[in-house]
């Protein structure tokens, strides 16, 4: 039996349509992601915690679910919005459909929604907080919306962050990388462990000194959820990095963390970058890349005159914002888009191998 659902937004737009998902009522910051493929990849990916997610694609669950295309251990989002929902899935290697596999997941979203219009109002409008539920009243949830906290100034990366170090590649690899783990990606330590390095990760919140007695060749700062401003202890551990001239390489969360130590601020977006096809120019090269984003938070261009070390190295061709950097008196470089992809294009992997040829020099 189909079930109504209501998406309220915090400027009062109110969208009806059918429950999907986990009955009941969920909140988080409203943004959209317009990917045509990879759902099951976008909604494990630690960086989205906190986010009630919009699918541009018209179709939305028509491939179901496998165990490999996992990004993390769950599903992170908060909620889902989508236009046409599948229930029924044609991939043979398929084991969930996408209504099991939110069911089992507990996550609860809505479907039959114009996204396309839904889209072009948060654009105009920029992103807010969310509630969808199949269970309250329009004044309830107006009521409800008011408890859900802003983006801005929230730190999230040590509720996502792994509780205890692990380890992931061969025992025997040439290179050991210390990865510290603001919500990793699974696809940034399959791409490191191909290229012959043998992975500990650690939690958001350890000290440099654990990861040194590691004794790693190189360091790695990951993607990951919430305001990077709010990160002190992350901020400290890359400067205590730094200080010790250690090989770093920083993806999305990491980039914003490595320009914070470097004396550079950042700033929420509008809206936010998410998708799978954002150009972007290596400045170094002259080349252009298509790429994997997701952020809603970037590095301010105010202050770089004051720090010659900083040279940015890539920049979006669309709003022209900071895409990537490296220090000139450093091993260090980042970027704010995310070479692993997944799902996405493969453009930018060259970075991991100008990693390990950081590490080797």
């Amino acid at each position: 039996m189909t079930k109504k659902a209501l998406l309220l937004l915090a400027d009062g737009l109110l969208v009806e349509g059918r429950a999907i998902g986990k009955s009941g009522t969920t909140g988080g910051e409203i943004c959209f992601n317009t990917g045509m493929t990879g759902y099951q990849e976008i909604y494990t990916d630690p960086s989205y915690a906190g986010q009630i997610i919009v699918n541009t694609a018209a179709h939305i669950g028509n491939y179901g679910t496998v165990e490999q295309e996992q990004e993390s251990g769950r599903p992170q989002i908060s909620g889902l919005v989508v236009n046409e929902f599948s229930d029924e899935f044609s991939r043979k290697a398929a084991k969930d459909s996408l209504q099991q596999y939110l069911e089992k997941n507990q996550i609860t979203g809505i479907a039959d929604v114009d996204t396309r219009k839904l889209v072009r109002y948060i654009r105009s409008q920029g992103a807010m907080n969310a509630l969808i539920s199949s269970e309250l009243t329009p004044d309830q949830m107006r009521a409800e919306i008011k408890k859900l906290p802003s983006m801005d100034g929230l730190e999230l990366s040590s509720v996502v962050s792994t509780r205890q170090a692990y380890t992931f590649g061969d025992d025997q690899a040439p290179i050991r990388i210390a990865a510290l783990d603001l919500g990793i990606k699974t696809n940034i330590l399959r791409n490191l462990s191909e290229r012959g390095c043998f992975v500990k990760v650690f939690p958001a919140k350890t000290a440099f000194a654990e990861m040194d007695s590691f004794q790693p060749h190189g360091y790695f700062i990951s993607n990951g959820p919430g305001d990077p401003a709010v990160m002190p202890y992350a901020v400290e551990t890359v400067t205590k990095i730094l200080a010790a001239n250690k090989p770093l390489f920083g993806i999305c969360l990491g980039h914003q963390i490595l320009a914070l130590a470097s004396g550079l601020k950042t700033f929420k977006m509008h809206h936010g970058h998410r998708g799978l096809n954002h150009p972007v120019k290596n400045l170094v090269t002259g080349l252009g890349e298509m790429t994997s984003q997701n952020h809603g938070f970037a590095v301010k261009d105010e202050g770089l005159e004051q720090h010659p070390e900083i040279e940015i190295t890539h920049r979006h061709l669309n709003d022209h914002t900071i895409m990537g950097l490296r220090l000139k008196n450093k091993k260090a470089f980042s970027v704010q888009y995310h070479p692993e992809a997944s799902p996405g294009p493969h453009d930018s992997r060259y970075l991991f191998d100008q990693f390990l040829a950081l590490i080797k020099s």
